[in-house]
C-alpha cells in the first residue's frame, strides 16, 4: 500500500521517509484530493440547518490526507530536488489550484458558511471560534466565492495559471543557480581566508568541477565578494548572481513577471478592489499601501544618507588601492570587510572559528530553554535526506514538538532559508503535535563554520520555529504562524537579539579548534559592530519593499524591468548598492502571493520586535521571566486567534514607533 496514504505508527507520526518513493506521490495525490472533494461535497450537501460544528468545523477536520501528502511533497520539493519532483511540481500545480478554487466556488457550501456568519450572534461562540468563523467567511469572499457567470470562471483560469507561472518562476531560479559556477585556479584563492577555500573546494567535489569554485549559494557567494581581491572574479560572480532568473531562454523569468502581475491586477479587479496592494493589503496590520509607504520612506531617507556617506568612505579606500572610477556592487561587500577590520579590529577570517554551528544550534537551544524551559533530545529516526538532524521537544517532561534542522546547502535545495511545519499544532478534531523544520544553505565544512549573519539567519528561523511549537490553539488554521503577513515575522526577528545578548555569545561562541570561549575584547568588537554597514543592507532591502509595492499598485507595469528602474531612480538608489532582490529572482514575490505586495512586512515586523525586546530590557534583562510568559501567552502561543495589533497590545501595552528600529539600526543619527 503506498506509505503516503497509510496512518503512519512511525515514531510521533514522523513521515516514514524510508519508505516513501517518487512513484507514490502522484497516486497518493489523486486519492486525497479525491477524498477531500468528497468531504467537501458531503458538508456541501449536508440538509441539517447550517451551524458552527456541521460546517466551519467539519471544514476544519477535511482535508487530512491531503495535508498529510503535500507536507512531505513539499519538504521534499523544496529542499531536496530532482528533475522527477520539479516534474511533479509543474503537474501538481494547476491541479491543486483547480481544486480549491472549485471549492470556493462551492455555492452551496458558501451559502452555508454565509447562513452561519449571518447568524453568529445567536450561536454562543467562544472567541477563538467567531475568530476562525470570521476567517473562513472573509477568505472564500475573497477567494471569489461570491462571484457567478463569467466573473467566476475567470477567477478559475487566473488561479490556476498563476499557479503555474509560481512553480515556473521557482525552478527557473533554481535551475539558474544550480547550473552557473565559476571554477578558481590556486592563484585565484590567494587572499581568501581559509574557511572561504575549504567552502570552494567543498563546492568544486559537489559539482565535480576537479578544483574549487564559486557558485551562487549565498553561504559562498557573499564571503568570496567580501575576501577576494581579485576585482575581475569579483565582477564575474557578483554578475552572475544579479543575472539569476534573467539570461534569456527557457529560465528567464522577466516575462512571467509581467505576465503575473497583469493577473493579479485583473483579479483584484474582479473582487472589487482598485488594485492587487489594495486587496492584499486589506487583511494584513499595515491595512493599506499609503501606510506601507509611510513606513519605508521613514526608514528610506535616513538609510539613504548613511549608505552615501558610507560610499565615499569606500571609494576613497578603493582609489587607495590604484583603482579610478566609481564604486560598483562588486567592490562594496569588498571594501566594507576592509574597512570593518580597521574601524572595529575585526578579522571575519578569525572571528569565523568561534561561530560552530553546532554551537549556534545549541545556543537557539539554551536560550529556548532558559525563557520558555523547552528542553531538546537528538532522534535517531529516517528522514529525507542525510544531512538533517531531529530533536525531540519537551517541556516538564510533556512532548510539545518534534524539530527538524536541514542547515547545508547543496545543489537540489533552494536558496535562502525557511521554516516550515510538515504538522501543525491543533486540538480539533484531534490533539496533534506539530512537526517543524528550519531549512537553511550554510557552507559544509569539519567542523562547520557560519559566519555572524549566518548564525542571526539560524536565530531568525529558530523563532519562527517557537511560534510554531508554542502554539496553543483549538484549530488548525489559525495555528503558529497561521497570522497576518506583516506579523509572522516579528517572532523570528524577535528572537535574533538573544545572539546579541553577551552572556550568549560568551557562553557558546567557542573556538573550533581551542575550544576557549571568545576573548571579551573580541565579543566587545563584535557586539560594538552590529550596526557596521547598516545603511548597506537597509537600503538594499527597502528598495526590494518599495519596488514590490509599486508593482502592486496601480494598473501593472507593461513591462516590470522598466518599472523597476523608474522606482530606484525616483527613490534616489545609491549606484554602488543594487535590490537584495531584483525582480527575475524575487521569489519572495514571484514564486506565489505569499510576500506579493507584502516584502514590506519584515521591515513593519521590526519596528515591533526592536520595541518588543526593549520591554526585556527595561524589565530583568534578556531573560527576565514575566516577560518571557507574557510574549509566550500573548504572541507565541496564540497563533491567529486575534487580531495581530491586539495580541502585541496585550504583550507590550501599546503599538510601537519607528523610533526603536532606526535606534537598533544605527540610523538615528542618520
Amino acid at each position: 500500500m503506498n506509505p503516503l496514504l497509510q496512518n503512519w505508527t512511525t515514531p510521533f507520526g514522523l513521515a516514514p521517509f524510508d519508505k516513501i518513493s517518487d512513484d507514490d506521490f502522484a497516486p497518493a495525490l489523486e486519492k486525497a484530493l479525491t477524498a477531500h472533494t468528497a468531504e467537501i461535497d458531503a458538508i456541501a450537501a449536508n440538509s441539517a440547518t447550517p451551524d458552527f460544528a456541521n460546517t466551519v468545523e467539519a471544514l476544519e477536520s477535511a482535508g487530512h490526507l491531503l495535508d498529510q501528502v503535500l507536507g512531505v511533497f513539499f519538504t521534499v520539493a523544496g529542499a531536496d530536488s530532482t528533475p522527477a519532483r520539479e516534474a511533479l511540481q509543474r503537474d501538481f500545480s494547476p491541479m491543486l489550484s483547480a481544486h480549491f478554487s472549485e471549492i470556493s466556488a462551492n455555492k452551496a457550501l458558501f451559502e452555508r458558511i454565509d447562513a452561519v456568519w449571518q447568524g453568529r450572534d445567536a450561536l454562543g461562540l467562544t472567541d477563538e471560534q467567531e475568530r476562525v468563523l470570521m476567517l473562513t467567511h472573509r477568505g472564500f469572499v475573497r477567494a471569489g466565492s461570491a462571484l457567478t457567470g463569467t466573473h467566476e470562471d475567470r477567477m478559475k483560469e487566473i488561479k490556476g495559471r498563476l499557479a503555474v507561472l509560481g512553480t515556473q518562476f521557482t525552478q527557473n531560479l533554481l535551475s539558474d543557480e544550480r547550473s552557473w559556477f565559476m571554477k578558481l585556479n590556486e592563484d585565484d584563492l590567494e587572499g581568501l581566508p581559509e574557511f572561504v577555500i575549504d567552502a570552494a573546494r567543498a563546492a568544486g567535489e559537489e559539482k565535480d568541477a576537479g578544483g574549487p569554485v564559486v557558485t551562487l549559494s549565498r553561504s559562498l557567494i557573499t564571503p568570496f565578494l567580501q575576501f577576494s581581491p581579485r576585482r575581475d572574479l569579483r565582477e564575474q560572480a557578483f554578475k552572475a548572481w544579479e543575472a539569476r532568473g534573467a539570461n534569456g531562454g527557457e529560465t528567464d523569468n522577466r516575462a512571467i513577471a509581467g505576465e503575473t502581475l497583469a493577473l493579479r491586477k485583473e483579479r483584484a479587479a474582479l473582487l472589487g478592489y482598485d488594485s492587487f496592494a489594495d486587496y492584499k493589503l486589506e487583511t494584513e496590520m499595515a491595512k493599506t499601501p499609503d501606510a506601507v509607504r509611510d513606513l519605508l520612506m521613514q526608514v528610506w531617507e535616513p538609510a539613504k544618507t548613511q549608505a552615501n556617506a558610507d560610499a565615499e568612505v569606500l571609494t576613497k579606500m578603493m582609489h587607495e588601492d590604484g583603482v579610478n572610477g566609481d564604486l560598483s556592487p562588486w567592490d562594496w561587500r569588498y571594501y566594507a570587510e576592509k574597512r570593518r577590520a580597521v574601524e572595529h579590529d575585526l578579522d571575519e577570517a578569525a572571528l569565523k572559528p568561534y561561530f560552530q554551528l553546532d554551537r549556534m544550534i545549541e545556543a537557539s537551544f539554551s536560550c529556548a530553554t532558559r525563557l520558555f524551559g523547552l528542553e531538546f533530545k537528538a532522534l535517531d529516526v529516517p528522514l529525507y535526506h542525510e544531512d538533517c538532524r531531529a530533536w525531540e521537544v519537551t517541556r516538564d517532561g510533556a512532548h510539545v514538538a518534534v524539530f527538524i534542522g536541514d542547515y547545508f546547502a547543496r545543489g537540489p535545495k533552494r536558496s535562502g532559508a525557511w521554516c516550515s511545519a510538515m504538522r501543525a499544532q491543533a486540538k480539533f478534531p484531534k490533539v496533534q503535535s506539530p512537526v517543524v523544520m528550519n531549512v537553511c544553505n550554510f557552507a559544509k565544512g569539519d567542523p562547520a563554520l557560519l559566519s555572524y549573519d549566518d548564525a542571526r539567519t539560524l536565530f531568525h528561523e529558530f523563532g519562527h520555529a517557537l511560534h510554531q511549537m508554542l502554539s496553543n490553539v483549538t484549530y488548525e488554521s489559525i495555528s503558529g504562524t497561521s497570522v497576518a503577513r506583516d506579523f509572522v515575522e516579528l517572532p523570528s526577528q524577535l528572537y535574533e537579539h538573544w545572539l546579541e545578548v553577551p552572556e550568549v555569545l560568551g557562553e557558546f561562541a567557542t573556538h573550533a579548534k581551542t575550544g576557549e570561549a571568545m576573548p571579551k575584547e573580541m565579543l566587545d568588537k563584535v557586539l560594538g559592530a552590529a550596526t557596521f554597514d547598516m545603511g548597506f543592507s537597509t537600503v538594499e532591502y527597502v528598495a526590494s519593499a518599495l519596488v514590490d509595492l509599486a508593482f502592486h499598485e496601480g494598473d501593472a507595469p507593461a513591462d516590470p524591468m522598466v518599472k523597476q528602474r523608474e522606482v530606484l531612480d525616483g527613490i534616489g538608489m545609491p549606484s554602488g548598492i543594487t535590490m537584495r532582490h531584483a525582480t527575475p529572482q524575487f521569489a519572495h514575490v514571484f514564486s506565489g502571493d505569499g510576500y506579493s505586495s507584502g516584502y514590506y512586512s519584515y521591515m513593519w515586523s521590526e519596528v515591533m520586535d526592536a520595541d518588543a525586546f526593549e520591554a526585556f530590557e527595561e524589565a530583568g534583562g534578556a531573560f527576565d521571566p514575566e516577560r518571557a510568559k507574557a510574549l509566550e501567552e500573548n504572541i507565541l502561543s496564540t497563533g491567529g486567534s486575534r487580531d495581530a495589533a491586539e495580541l502585541y497590545v496585550a504583550f507590550r501595552g501599546r503599538l510601537p514607533g519607528v523610533e526603536a528600529l532606526l535606534k537598533g539600526r544605527g540610523l538615528v543619527a542618520a
